[in-house]
């Protein structure tokens, strides 16, 4: 390697330093409580809204069901005169009259409790949207953090192979190295600013997935959330952590919904009866009397061809139902198992990966020290640095790891830190 090969690197390495500032200065600084980024998100979850939509149709639909009547009034009318036939003679009739559906015997009770059933499982699934986007902002809040975590390794890393290439580069200069050996410390500089860039997309990338989850440029502090929390949570027991899940009771106001149309099915055994009042006019030749009142009234018969149908798909409603509560109740059973497994892992972890880069960065540094002095070669210290990068990478992921699975303990109890 010859000298003006010495201006390029570090022409090349202040390049680089300078390309990867803006990321961390453009980086949102942590600070923001989990629970209000969660506040944030679902400000602007459109799933909300639209749940809240359907939560206010089926108020209104049980509001409606209160009518004293089944449903809004008939009109009808006639009219026949005897024109048409070439008669003279006058006559003419005129009819009009108005009826309204009656509820059948608990027809109308059923309908309300039905539509009631509805928007309470509705306010369950409203519970269910806000722990699933919970869970969401938490993975897009590590993700981040993670990604963050691998700049700062590349970084660290792409300096340490910064600063041997440069020394290698002076020790050929000078006689002291041999060529493929400054060649090796120069490629390993390229493989780490590699690593930078790749980090620095991967950073940016999950930063912009987490700003539009929360509507603006904003990390929360996840590491404020430890294992000290989830002693404080107010359901321990694995069976009061599944029945306060919103999926166990969503699925549960499901059932009971399920069952209030069954009950609404077997109330309308037969269309709605009409009942109402006619009003006659008539023009006729030598009649008495041209106007008469009277009431009406229409009953149809029930009919296994309408009520068959109808009974068959309340049951299989009301069988859909328990099964999914039935499955719902598993998965949580076996999510909650996996949490708690998750937590205890991670703790485990965290410790182990702690002490690996501790130790591993101490290796390096006296790797390089001991290529420095001429006691090591240049491979085994770029390794050793290699090394303590991914162990230092590595205890990062541990780390974050740790607060996301105690974070995730508290939503299993019903808890949004």
């Amino acid at each position: 390697m010859n000298r003006p090969m010495l201006p390029i690197i570090f022409v090349t390495m202040a390049c680089a330093m300078t390309w990867a500032l803006p990321l961390r200065a453009q980086a949102p600084q942590p600070g923001l409580s989990f629970h209000d980024a969660v506040s944030m998100a679902w400000a602007i979850d459109p799933v909300r809204t639209e749940l809240q939509v359907g939560h206010h149709s089926a108020r209104a639909r049980a509001s409606a069901a209160g009518s004293w009547f089944a449903g809004g009034p008939t009109l009808s009318g006639e009219y026949m005169d005897d024109h048409m036939l070439g008669s003279n003679e006058g006559y003419t009739t005129y009819q009009g009259g108005v009826s309204v559906p009656l509820w059948l015997p608990g027809q109308g009770s059923a309908t309300k409790q039905v539509a009631s059933a509805e928007a309470a499982s509705i306010d369950e699934q409203l519970n269910v949207e806000h722990m699933a986007l919970s869970i969401r902002v938490l993975d897009a809040g590590a993700a981040a953090l993670i990604a963050r975590a691998r700049v700062d390794v590349a970084h660290a890393l792409y300096d340490a192979a910064a600063r041997m290439a440069a020394s290698a580069t002076h020790a050929v200069h000078g006689g002291e190295l041999a060529s493929a050996d400054g060649q090796m410390a120069q490629a390993a500089m390229e493989n780490a600013r590699n690593e930078l860039a790749l980090a620095q997309e991967e950073a940016q990338d999950a930063t912009a997935a987490l700003d539009v989850l929360l509507g603006r440029p904003a990390m929360p502090d996840l590491t404020r959330y430890g294992g000290g929390d989830v002693t404080q949570a107010r359901f321990v027991s694995p069976r009061d952590m599944e029945d306060n899940d919103p999926r166990i009771k969503v699925a549960h106001r499901n059932v009971e919904a399920a069952e209030a149309n069954m009950k609404l099915a077997r109330r309308s055994f037969m269309p709605n009866p009409e009942i109402g009042v006619d009003a006659i006019h008539e023009k006729q030749y030598g009649s008495p009397w041209d106007d008469r009142v009277g009431v009406n009234f229409s009953i149809p018969l029930p009919s296994e061809v309408r009520n068959t149908p109808i009974m068959s798909e309340a049951r299989n409603r009301l069988a859909t139902a328990t099964s999914q509560e039935t499955q719902a109740r598993r998965m949580v059973h076996l999510e909650m198992l996996r949490v708690r497994e998750r937590l205890i892992a991670a703790t485990t972890a965290r410790q182990a990966t702690q002490a690996a880069a501790a130790g591993m960065e101490k290796r390096a540094a006296a790797q390089e020290r001991s290529w420095r002095v001429g006691e090591a070669s240049l491979d085994t210290a770029l390794a050793a640095r290699q090394a303590a990068a991914s162990a230092r990478l590595a205890s990062a992921r541990a780390e974050v790891d740790w607060h996301v699975a105690s974070i995730r303990m508290l939503i299993a109890t019903g808890v949004v830190p």
